[in-house]
């Protein structure tokens, strides 16, 4: 049980590839943390969590640098187009990058079928009850993967706003993505995922005439938790803006 968030990875939770991939598959069980009724010892435990995967990120962090990967970790609420937005990234960019993806999601290989139709190495964690990742399960994936130097590497949470806010993971860049068929008030419900994040991506931008969707209001609303965001508007399933996104990438590496 994860005192953070309340969420549970009993039964471990699984590493595969997709199954015409050269099959690797790992698991762990993580240490059953016992709920506690002393507040001061839950905040406590929360710390040592949080400590313990930042130290972890740090470690991620100064491998990615060392070897010159560009780490994005892509987080959303379900359903606002992350995938998608990968696709098409990968393959309009794939004959000018190395890419690899590691696909977080509860259940499936389904986003992880889809990447690996790119032909780009992708590893798939199922964490099961688990409502995130954490910077363990990314430093065990990335040995999977066997990154090369020089290269990208999209992490895509899991479909959650608030628990993946917390773990950092040791991304270079934390890309949130909010799509025209949610809420434009999506900052101010979830602030937490909006102040830490360095991108906003508003996806579906083809579907604004029938919707109601401010996104003029959108920004506003993202620039009171944090006025340093950049954003960019796509639809990744037309292509508009896309062009906008690449020049990002490109100009981080």
């Amino acid at each position: 049980m994860c005192s953070t968030c309340g969420c549970s990875t009993q039964g471990g939770v699984q590493f595969s590839t997709p199954s015409n991939i050269a099959k690797r598959e790992l698991s762990f069980t993580t240490e059953d943390l016992h709920h506690h009724h002393s507040h001061t010892e839950t905040v406590q435990l929360e710390e040592d969590i949080l400590h313990k995967n930042n130290q972890l990120a740090d470690e991620n962090r100064r491998f990615f640098e060392a070897n010159n990967i560009l780490c994005f970790n892509l987080v959303s609420s379900p359903g606002s187009g992350k995938t998608s937005l990968l696709e098409r990234t990968l393959l309009d960019l794939n004959d000018r990058h190395r890419f690899y993806v590691i696909e977080g999601d509860q259940q499936t290989m389904a986003d992880a079928d889809r990447i690996h139709a790119t032909k780009v190495p992708v590893i798939q964690i199922n964490t099961g009850q688990g409502c995130h990742l954490d910077s363990s399960m990314v430093a065990r994936a990335t040995k999977s993967l066997k990154l090369q130097n020089n290269s990208i590497l999209f992490i895509e949470n899991v479909g959650n706003l608030v628990c993946p806010a917390m773990f950092d993971l040791g991304e270079k860049k934390r890309v949130v993505i909010i799509s025209v068929t949610e809420g434009e008030d999506k900052p101010l419900k979830y602030p937490d995922m909006f102040a830490g994040s360095d991108i906003c991506i508003i996806n579906k931008i083809d579907l604004l005439p029938y919707v109601n969707f401010n996104v003029d209001k959108a920004k506003e609303y993202a620039r009171r938790v944090n006025k340093n965001l950049h954003f960019i508007c796509v639809s990744a399933t037309r292509g508009d803006g896309m062009q906008d996104w690449y020049e990002m990438i490109e100009s981080l590496l």
